[in-house]
């Protein structure tokens, strides 16, 4: 019965180096930038919320609440026949459907994609746009001088070929 056999310090050599590499792969991985950034992004989206939520309840809210009630999560409609709540806000019967709740998180949602864009995505696409065509530009300026350097050269050589043509003839 001889079968393959374990041998017990080759099989730990072997994990503490996958150790070690997954060590060293993890902090490679936290080191780059874009993990870095991203957790910046994270913590400035949780910031922003914040004060999106806030202008939803403070003035989107009220708005809406001009024309009906004065708070958007409180609209719903019921389900199965009229929604009865007992004293302690429970829902005894019906299926509330809750849909100023999703109204408020939606308008949320718009309010905060139409700031990251006019403020954020807009400008950042112009100034990267402006930046292109200057880079475009300086490579024409720079294309033009070589061809212009190449000509003079080109000038140069002929002039020394006819200057010698010239000696010799």
């Amino acid at each position: 019965m001889a079968g393959p056999t374990a041998h017990p310090t080759k099989g730990t050599v072997v994990s503490q180096e996958k150790k070690q590499s997954l060590l060293e792969g993890f902090k490679a991985f936290l080191m780059r930038g874009n993990v870095i950034d991203l957790a910046v992004a994270v913590v400035i989206g949780a910031a922003f919320t914040n004060v999106v939520n806030s202008v939803v309840r403070g003035v989107i809210n009220p708005i809406v609440g001009a024309f009906g009630t004065k708070d958007l999560e409180s609209y719903q409609s019921c389900l199965k026949g009229p929604c009865r709540v007992n004293a302690s806000g429970d829902i005894v019967s019906g299926i509330p459907i809750l849909w100023g709740s999703v109204l408020s998180a939606t308008l949320s949602f718009l309010i905060t994609a139409a700031v990251v864009y006019f403020l954020m995505v807009l400008p950042m696409a112009k100034y990267l746009a402006r930046r292109a065509a200057l880079q475009k530009e300086k490579a024409g300026v720079k294309e033009t001088l070589e061809v212009t350097e190449l000509e003079v050269l080109k000038q140069i050589r002929d002039a020394l070929v006819a200057q010698r043509g010239g000696q010799s003839g």
